[in-house]
């Protein structure tokens, strides 16, 4: 059986030069790959303002990740780069800083607390199919914006209970597209010691997006921080207002040593690292999910039966997701292929070995998902989209280690150790029933032309929009 295999950036048939990487290579990570990017175990890079390692051994990737997560914190390069848009949250601290904030934040993912937001999902997704129901026949959609307005809909409806309006999903999309676009072009100057390079006009447009994004969200979070505040004032244990969403969760949590909770800022620092990296890294899969399944016809109709099987059940019992087999393949698949984040990068925090490589102290060591999720040694048909590679019982004739042994070898979409994404389980069972919902609804075909061009950012997105032709199905069971 023959599988689509998309389009990605091919690979230079040598690596590039240094000078080449600061002149050409600056509009996305994967421009600087090269052949043997996709088969090594290990590689490095020297620049005059870093040394760079990338690791896709397995072994070495568990020992970074995981084993020895403690001695390869999250690289400053990246705070300073994400640090206004993110604040100090968990996505750019390290050591005890991190270990609080995320002690104070898994309760309010539990898999318990996921389930009684479920229904927010549901009306986001609801949302979606009548704006996608309001196109006429045949409409040729920028599939990308539609994705990233359902994602932060979801969000939006789950962390705060507030919908999000057309208007806002734009000015979101728009805003963080500038600040995607910018980041690689301001950090590149670093890896030369070149920081007073960065253009000034640049650095001001990357603060006034990230300004405008902290702005919408602070107007949405002020208004319920205070009120639980005046609560507690007023000699109250709780607020009966604050409600059941994932703020209401985040406003109550305690720290179990000092009795404290989040600071307004601190606050707002999280949400903005839930809000814009949650439906960044939904959105930028969900979008190539669909992609996928334009270009597999085949697959689009077997979730199509898939979902009009299931999705009635699944509004009286969230528990049917467990049902929607199909569509949680085709988002893992999509994540391999295009994981949302391309590139890991930690710091060494002491000289180290790895592999019979003397790696500084405050050497950069890199752990690519995008590199090891198409690794020709670990997987078979790598370039391949192929969801059934994720089914129970999955077997491949090929030589490349099989299914099992490379989801737990070479599959790590959302990071992996104590860093792995906090959000993981809430995107998955967002993923399936956004993909069930648009499956059994509407019919997604290919526009005539139109290849998405991967870039990978701060996220791995499409440069020029993923664009598809978007039909209404006549029944939906």
């Amino acid at each position: 059986m023959s599988h689509f295999c998309p389009h990605y950036p091919r690979p230079a048939a040598r690596k590039p030069s240094p000078w080449s990487m600061f002149f050409g290579k600056r509009h996305s990570w994967l421009q600087s790959l090269y052949e043997r990017s996709y088969v090594m175990k290990m590689g490095e890079v020297h620049l005059p303002g870093i040394d760079l390692y990338m690791v896709n051994e397995p072994a070495l990737v568990r020992r970074v990740m995981s084993e020895e997560a403690a001695a390869f914190p999250k690289h400053e390069m990246l705070g300073e780069a994400l640090r206004p848009l993110l604040g100090d949250s968990i996505f750019t601290t390290n050591g005890d800083t991190w270990r609080r904030q995320r002690e104070l934040m898994d309760p309010s993912f539990e898999g318990a607390r996921v389930q009684r937001v479920f229904g927010r999902m549901q009306d986001a997704a609801d949302a979606m199919v009548q704006r996608l129901s309001a196109l006429p026949p045949g409409t040729t959609h920028d599939i990308e914006v539609e994705m990233t307005h359902v994602a932060a809909d979801i969000i939006l409806r789950t962390i705060l209970s507030q919908p999000l309006t057309g208007g806002d999903a734009l000015r979101i999309f728009e805003a963080f597209e500038r600040y995607q676009a910018l980041a690689p072009r301001l950090m590149m100057p670093a890896f030369f010691g070149l920081r007073w390079l960065r253009p000034w006009w640049q650095v001001r447009r990357s603060r006034r997006a990230a300004t405008e994004i902290r702005t919408l969200l602070t107007a949405m979070i002020r208004p319920r921080f205070d009120a639980y505040q005046a609560a507690i004032a007023g000699g109250l244990d709780d607020d009966p207002e604050a409600g059941d969403d994932l703020l209401a969760s985040l406003l109550r949590v305690r720290d179990a040593d000092t009795g404290q909770g989040f600071g307004f800022e601190e606050l707002v620092d999280q949400v903005a690292m839930l809000f814009l990296a949650g439906h960044e890294t939904s959105a930028s899969a969900l979008s190539w999910s669909l992609h996928l399944l334009a270009n597999a016809p085949d697959v689009q109709e077997r979730l199509h039966t898939e979902a009009c099987t299931h999705l009635a059940a699944l509004r009286q019992d969230p528990g049917v997701l467990k049902d929607l087999t199909l569509a949680r393949n085709v988002f893992r698949e999509a994540l391999r292929l295009f994981p949302p984040v391309g590139f890991l990068a930690r710091q060494s925090a002491g000289r180290c070995t790895l592999r019979d490589k003397a790696v500084p102290a405050g050497a950069s060591v890199v752990v690519s998902p995008w590199l090891i999720q198409r690794h020709r040694e670990l997987w078979a048909r790598p370039d391949a989209f192929d969801p059934d590679r994720f089914a129970e019982g999955a077997t491949e004739a090929d030589e490349a280690p099989g299914p099992r042994e490379s989801l737990r070898r070479a599959y790590l979409p959302f990071g992996m150790g104590p860093r792995v994404y906090i959000g993981a389980t809430f995107a998955q069972q967002e993923a399936s029933l956004i993909l069930a919902s648009l499956a059994a609804h509407f019919r997604f075909e290919p526009v005539p032309g139109h290849v998405p061009e991967p870039v990978g950012r701060l996220t791995i997105r499409a440069d020029n929009g993923i664009l598809l032709k978007v039909y209404p199905r006549k029944t939906t069971g």
